[in-house]
């Protein structure tokens, strides 16, 4: 299977799998790997595979190396350690620019079928690149497509994935001259030096957002953020908590990095969809204890006058479309429930109406299931959780929906939204996004 950046593709059964990376012309290229635990770092040195340090200790990853104009890694998916959540593929050459290497392409294979194919594109000043991720992803391995390049070297790519390097290695290659900084990350600049004086704890929070957007390449991008919240009574331990609180603050941290108008859209939805005043920097700390005042808790659960009101919103209309709506800016929307919804009929035509619009949704649903990423090694198999995994069912569903234009929403299930790190959370709301852009681009939904 052909990717584009931000892509992904499931590997299925896939056990010895090889990570081949070729070329056709320039300096030689050498393949790594970094195995990454929760936080999205190394747990010792020795989670980093390269020439210099050929196995892993678990046998799980080896450099296999290669012939001319090929250099490859080995990966016994089946003997990756469980505290192993993804597995970074990088390269370097030999401290030389990319811009000097053609024909750069990285395949994933089991066998002798070539089961994922990236070719890199527009490299040049970068002396390392981060090619994709092999990650787990609902009991499945997945690799991800990424391409984002580095201009520190080997080392310094290491580094950042929490690698300890001498200072000596450090200086692989000169420092290359400063470009100009642009517009958006001036304004990114502006908006932590802010932070830092109105609202520290929010600075931390956009800063872990920002590790997870640099990883996929989008350190610069922007998109028009909204926070979709059920309203339905079964959430009433989850605001009551604090939990729905501290879910909104780190939503209006990713929402920061994306738009520099410093705030996120919000939208309920119980027996209807309603719109509520943006969550900002201004109004963050309170905004949910604040919310639940004015506005009571509801007996169901209307996801389609939600996604109608969003539509509304951000595109003018709500009803049948058949042709591509281009925008210059994509809509991200995060929707968070704990139940299926009283419309589904309506839910589905939503998000297929909405596929020929320039709009995101990543779902996240909220309960006790076997299927929440979660759930542990033990899984529960009792009535209550396969009655829960019915709720998920549906979401499943419509992540899957068939007749749209593009693909254009994500799922993941969890117990408690308080289980998952930062890191986890923002790297699970980016899991499909990159992807989607790309298919949006290609659809024309999104205009330069």
């Amino acid at each position: 299977m052909e990717l584009a950046k931000g892509q992904n593709v499931v590997l299925g059964e896939a056990g010895d799998t090889v990570v081949r990376v070729s070329w056709s012309a320039g300096p030689t290229v050498d393949a790594s790997a970094l195995l990454l635990g929760g936080d999205g770092k190394v747990r010792s040195d020795a989670d980093f595979v390269f020439y210099g340090q050929p196995e892993h200790p678990s046998g799980s990853v080896q450099h296999a190396g290669g012939e001319a104009g090929v250099d490859a890694l080995q990966v016994r998916l089946p003997a990756v350690e469980s505290g192993v959540e993804r597995i970074v593929i990088g390269a370097s050459a030999e401290g030389r620019p990319f811009g000097e290497v053609t024909g750069l392409v990285v395949e994933v294979g089991s066998g002798s079928q070539v089961l994922a194919r990236f070719a890199v594109q527009d490299a040049s000043s970068e002396t390392a690149f981060l090619l994709g991720e092999l990650y787990r992803r609902s009991g499945a391995w997945r690799f991800r497509a990424i391409g984002q390049g580095y201009d520190s070297g080997l080392a310094g790519f290491a580094t950042d994935f929490g690698v300890e390097v001498e200072d000596g290695a450090a200086a692989e290659t000169p420092a290359p001259e400063q470009p100009a900084v642009s517009l958006k990350k001036q304004k990114l600049i502006d908006m932590e030096k802010r932070l830092d004086t109105e609202a520290p704890q929010l600075l931390d929070l956009t800063k872990r957002a920002a590790v997870s957007l640099e990883k996929r390449g989008l350190a610069e991008h922007t998109a028009r953020v909204a926070l979709c919240l059920d309203i339905s009574g079964s959430m009433t331990t989850l605001y009551s908590s604090g939990k729905i609180q501290a879910l909104v603050e780190r939503v209006l941290a990713l929402g920061l990095r994306f738009d520099d108008n410093g705030q996120v859209d919000v939208f309920l939805f119980g027996t209807g969809g309603y719109e509520e005043p943006a969550v900002s920097v201004a109004n963050h700390a309170s905004y949910v204890p604040d919310m639940t005042r004015r506005r009571r808790l509801e007996g169901g659960t209307s996801y389609g006058a939600a996604m109608r009101l969003i539509r509304e919103r951000y595109f003018g209309a709500a009803g049948p479309r058949s042709q591509p709506y281009a925008d210059t800016q994509p809509v991200y929307v995060m929707f968070v429930t704990d139940g299926a919804p009283m419309d589904r009929k309506e839910a589905e035509e939503q998000l297929r109406f909405s596929s020929f619009e320039p709009v995101f949704w990543q779902f996240m649903a909220i309960g006790k299931s076997n299927k929440a990423v979660d759930a542990g090694e033990k899984k529960k198999r009792g009535l209550l959780a396969r009655l829960a995994d019915s709720q998920f069912t549906f979401l499943e569903q419509l992540d899957d929906l068939s007749g749209r234009h593009v693909d254009n929403a994500d799922f993941f299930g969890v117990t408690d939204p308080a289980n998952l790190s930062d890191d986890q959370l923002y790297d699970l709301l980016m899991t499909e996004y990159p992807g989607w852009l790309e298919a949006a681009r290609r659809g024309g939904l999104l205009t330069p």
